[in-house]
């Protein structure tokens, strides 16, 4: 793929006009590689191992023996080569003089350029740094990186020849001797010179190379050690090391952001020095192991920096602990931690620091237990056991993840009466020290399925303040919300419904202040869900869009800045990643008084986006030019501004993410205000080209690997899901092709469904495909399929395809809130989802003979669904009149007036879809718990209340109510769960107790639509029509509308004959006479 000067991928030419096949048949860009960044312009690349793949790390090569023992041990023959001892003897020391030749002259060399290279370049890298010990180490790493390298490239190639001389010398001598040689003999042992040489050059060259690496550290010492003393000196005599040389030159002639800056370099600078520890030229990537301690990564610092952790730790409690007033009643629990403290020290192994952790938490549930009025002792003492955490949190040696976890497993150890600590388990989570999904589990274990009453009230109280009471206090979205604790909701929501008589109100009303919350709503928008600051700023940013009053000149500036940013970022001198010119373009925009104010900011960037817009219009105008022509023309100065745009932000407020993602929001809300008012006024004439240009690049550039960037990625990713929520193709219908491109992106797929931790970017992507849903439906409702809608629709299931093969869970857990968008006649479409299950699952045959369904391992267990569904059932009287009946069978007049409430909302039909959907998985859910004892089947679903709605819905409803009552049953057989057992019993019992054929014949169509579409087929949806035609209890065959017509007849035999699998079909009878597919309680036995 073509790449720009910045080094950035170019985007297949494909957006203008979606050429045939569809937005998604085109690949998209790959991610820009990762690069790490250089911490001054001094630092070089280490030089490049040669193309090929190594085959041995640096200590796999022993120098402490003789060389001869060295090649006796390592020397590669081919098995094809029929070598005696003796000659082996012959070719070990032909190749032994060969490489005598070579080793001081090529060692020498490389030591000396690398030991002047390194020289040069760590003294100015670290000339402000005070630590000689990470100097000497950076200083070795690179010394033997450079090193390696030289003697690599100076020995390989001309060692493989001399080779081949000296071993066919060796070999013509010992097998001829004195005799004349024919020329096949000459031949053959040329050849096989040639192939000893070829084989063993790598591990001579490797030998030499490691020979070179052990000599050039203590050269580098000698030349470093004045530097080292120097440092040594300053910290004895307490003064701050910097060299006033080097501060000078870089405060004068160095731009800010790339200054190197009094004190430690950062991690960024260090980065490629352990990259030259890690990754030697010619020899295997070393593991973390096997580093040089003052290389390793974070996960295995260096020991000094784990012991400058533990003395940090150990002056920060001395501190609290100096100013704590009354320190008698709290130095027990401090005098144990502080011993933890000094355990961990000494011993500097993950085990003790693991204890220190326990000791940490343990500390402070102490806190959360002591009765006391001073508040601010109680504060300090908690303080000192929070610091331990966060220094570990912080600290690169051990990170937040690793904290979380161990400080949930000390969560689930401790003793029993400080499991239940509410306010403990509360502020640690809320300071994000556990790990969330792990505790989740735990927690619904903790309830032991309703036994332990303790750990009920503790769940209950601990959702109700982390998913609710957030919301009720302050009115703003909750912290946490109920997809972050499914197992414990789903345990507790189980429990509900099992559990009749409970000690208190308090987990009905939990249970019901979640199915109601706003924040779980399927109906609200992306736009609702996000935090506040995001869609104020990105609606600030489409307000801007739209105001003209520019001061005067501002136009001709922006003009200016944007033509010479332009210029400077395609100069060869741009330096890398634009650094150097996006430092002194900075510099002109505060000469131009750009930067004076948030206004004249937010015009710029407008001002920018409508320049680059109309260049591509006058180009894509311009005749006789090609297409790839006019989108060169157009990417020459769009990547341009992007690569300014995302500077500016990696670049803006320093250290404060929050700057950092303003801006983003700001910026993206005016790039959404300007396409929507061109969308506007240009209306048929609208281009998509620059727009999706500009949004998928500013993507890329902003997902980069680096560090700056990661520590904002999930607010990054939250800002373009809200602005393409805000594009979606109903807002914007000429954008349509570029937005979905743009939603199927990989990378975008990838970093929501797959990179971003707890799944939380899954209902932003959700949310975005019932955008896309919503703009299809009324052309797919009414079959209005033009030219370009057969192709928004074709990228379409191409979308789902990938989610189906790649990412089966996200449609699983939301195939509700997509049917629900999607129109009934949508049967392909719709299957897709249906079809869906997790990988971890290995579906049954449903074609197996006597397949027993309630045996099934997974047939019990709820499959998650990630939409709140009782929310949308509406009015609230009707739900509470649902509610009674199912539970006392009243009010009376509920039935008689059910079809009626279903028509009270009708959107494009003459019932409420979204309700009828929502009525039937309520009422589902509502029964399955209540047959846990008794079982699923279809003989113990019936007699019940839930089923005599189901019954009344069937008989009462005209013929499009049915039909779409029975789509919603239909949308639920899905993978082996219960939710799929129920409905499939569900739906066999009403065309067994149909006294209208007519009902059987509609439960039959709505089977049969979906399994005549090509595959795939749900899994639910197969096991329930096999059971249908093959078993002898339901006397299909015997029903007119299976013969009303030859090709219905002709079609129900072949569909009979596909699902029946068989080699050969019976001619004479076509009602099967194989066993039942699903062995249920009523079904006749054969």
């Amino acid at each position: 793929m073509p790449t720009s000067l910045s080094g950035l991928p170019q985007m297949p030419p494909n957006v203008s006009g979606l050429p045939p096949g569809g937005p998604i048949a085109v690949p998209p860009p790959a991610a820009p590689p990762p690069s790490v960044p250089a911490p001054s312009p001094a630092l070089v690349t280490p030089p490049a191992p040669l193309p090929m793949q190594p085959k041995f790390s640096i200590h796999d090569i022993n120098t402490n023996s003789s060389l001869a023992s060295f090649l006796q041990q390592h020397i590669v023959i081919a098995d094809q080569l029929q070598i005696t001892p003796a000659l082996r003897n012959s070719v070990i020391g032909a190749i032994e003089s060969t490489m005598q030749e070579f080793i001081n002259p090529i060692t020498e060399r490389a030591i000396k350029v690398a030991v002047v290279t390194t020289e040069q370049i760590v003294k100015k890298d670290f000339a402000l740094d005070h630590d000689e010990v990470r100097l000497r180490n950076s200083a070795q790493a690179m010394a033997r990186n450079v090193c390696a390298g030289l003697a690599l490239i100076t020995s390989r190639e001309p060692m493989v020849q001399q080779l081949q001389l000296t071993i066919q010398a060796a070999l013509s001598s010992s097998l001829i001797g004195q005799q004349q040689q024919t020329p096949n003999q000459i031949k053959t042992i040329a050849d096989t010179a040639q192939s000893l040489a070829n084989d063993n050059v790598e591990i001579c060259a490797n030998y030499i190379q490691k020979l070179a690496v052990e000599r050039v550290g203590a050269d580098m010492d000698k030349k470093l050690v004045q530097e080292y003393e120097t440092r040594k000196l300053c910290r004895q005599e307490n003064r701050r090391y910097c060299d006033p040389n080097a501060l000078t030159y870089q405060a004068e002639r160095i731009p800010e952001q790339i200054r190197l800056k009094v004190g430690a370099v950062t991690p960024h600078q260090l980065a490629v020095y352990d990259e030259y520890a890690r990754n030697i030229p010619g020899f295997q990537p070393l593991t973390d192991m096997l580093l040089p301690s003052g290389n390793r990564p974070p996960a295995l610092a260096a020991q000094e920096e784990i012991l400058h952790l533990y003395e940090k730790i150990s002056r920060d409690l001395d501190n609290h602990v100096q100013h704590i007033s009354n320190p008698s009643v709290f130095m027990p629990s401090l005098q144990q931690l502080m011993q933890a403290v000094a355990l961990a020290r000494s011993a500097m192994d993950r085990a003790s620091a693991m204890q220190l952790v326990l000791k940490a938490v343990e500390g402070i549930c102490e806190q959360f237990t002591l009765t006391m009025s001073d508040s601010d002792n109680l504060l300090r003492f908690r303080e000192c056991h929070t610091l331990v955490l966060k220094a570990f949190a912080e600290h690169r040696s051990f990170g937040l993840l690793w904290v979380a976890k161990e400080v949930t497993k000390s969560l689930m150890t401790i003793r029993e009466e400080s499991r239940y600590n509410l306010d403990m388990v509360e502020m640690l989570i809320r300071n994000h020290l556990v790990s969330v999904p792990q505790y989740d589990m735990y927690l619904a274990s903790l309830m032991e399925n309703g036994l332990n009453q303790l750990g009920i009230n503790f769940v209950t109280q601990l959702v109700q303040r982390l998913c609710l009471d957030d919301k009720t206090h302050s009115g703003q979205p909750p912290m946490f919300s109920e997809t972050d604790f499914p197992n414990s909701i789903e345990a507790l929501n189980s429990l509900s419904s099992r559990i009749r008589q409970t000690p208190s109100d308090t987990l009905p009303a939990l249970i019901e202040s979640l199915r109601t919350s706003n924040f779980s709503d399927p109906s609200n928008t992306l736009m609702d869900r996000v935090p506040g600051s995001v869609t104020s700023m990105m609606q600030t940013g489409i307000t801007q869009a739209r105001e003209f009053d520019d001061p005067q000149g501002l136009h001709e500036k922006t003009e200016s800045l944007l033509r010479e940013w332009v210029n400077m970022y395609h100069s060869p001198q741009a330096g890398r990643d634009s650094f150097k010119a996006f430092n002194a373009f900075v510099q002109q925009m505060h000469l131009q008084g750009i930067l004076k104010t948030d206004d004249l900011i937010t015009r710029f960037f407008r001002l920018c986006t409508e320049m680059c817009v109309d260049l591509c219009y006058r180009a894509l105008k311009e005749i006789n030019q090609t297409m790839t022509l006019i989108r060169t023309k157009c990417f020459h100065t769009l990547d341009a501004f992007v690569r300014l745009i995302a500077l500016l932000v990696k670049h803006s407020g320093d250290n404060n993410t929050v700057t950092k993602i303003n801006l983003l929001n700001k910026v993206l809300g005016i790039m959404a205000g300007v396409l929507l008012q061109d969308h506007e006024i240009r209306y048929t004439e609208f281009q998509q080209l620059p727009y999706h240009r500009i949004f998928i690049m500013l993507f890329i550039e902003l997902n980069a690997p680096e560090q700056i960037l990661e520590a904002i990625n999930f607010q990054v990713l939250t800002a373009f899901c809200h602005v393409f929520h805000i594009l979606r193709p109903d807002k914007a219908p000429g954008f349509a092709y570029a937005w979905l491109e743009l939603i199927s992106q990989r990378v975008f797929i990838g970093r929501l469904l797959a990179l971003t931790a707890q799944q939380k970017g899954w209902g932003f992507y959700a949310q975005l495909l019932v955008d896309l849903f919503k703009f299809l439906g009324p052309f797919l409702r009414n079959a209005d399929l033009t030219k370009p809608m057969q192709l928004l629709y074709k990228g379409t299931l191409r979308v789902l395809l990938v989610l189906l093969h790649d990412f089966p869970e996200f449609l699983c857990d939301y195939h509700y809130a997509f049917c629900d968008v999607i129109p009934p006649n949508c049967i392909q479409m719709r299957n897709l989802i249906l079809s869906a299950f997790p990988r971890t699952m290995r579906l049954p045959d449903p074609f197996k003979v006597n397949l027993v369904i309630e045996n099934l391992p997974d047939i019990n267990k709820a499959p998650r669904i990630l939409t709140n569904t009782v929310s949308l059932i509406q009015p609230a009287s009707f739900k509470k009149d649902l509610d009674s009946y199912l539970k006392t069978r009243s009010p009376i007049t509920f039935l008689s007036e059910l079809k009626s409430n279903l028509q009270a909302k009708p959107q494009g039909s003459r019932y409420d879809i979204p309700l009828i959907n929502a009525l039937v998985l309520y009422v589902g859910t509502q029964a399955i718990p209540l047959l846990q004892t008794k079982g699923v089947s279809m003989s113990t679903i019936a007699p019940s209340s839930h089923m005599d709605i189901f019954q009344n819905l069937a008989v009462n409803l005209d013929t499009e109510g049915r039909y779409l009552f029975l789509t919603a049953i239909a949308n639920q057989l899905r993978y082996p769960n219960s939710h799929t057992h129920y409905f499939s019993c569900t739906l066999l019992y009403l065309f067994r107790q149909a006294n209208d054929q007519s009902i059987q014949e509609q439960i039959t169509r709505v089977l049969l639509e979906r399994l005549i579409v090509n595959r795939p087929h749900p899994w639910g949806l197969l096991i329930t029509f096999i059971e249908l035609i093959k078993n002898p209890n339901f006397k299909f065959w015997d029903h007119e509308f299976v013969r009303c017509a030859p090709e219905i007849e002709k079609l129900f035999e072949n569909v009979a004959r596909s699902c029946y699998q068989l080699k050969q079909q019976q001619q004479q009878q076509p009602q099967p006479s194989a066993p039942s597919a699903v062995n249920r309680e009523d079904a006749m036995t054969e």
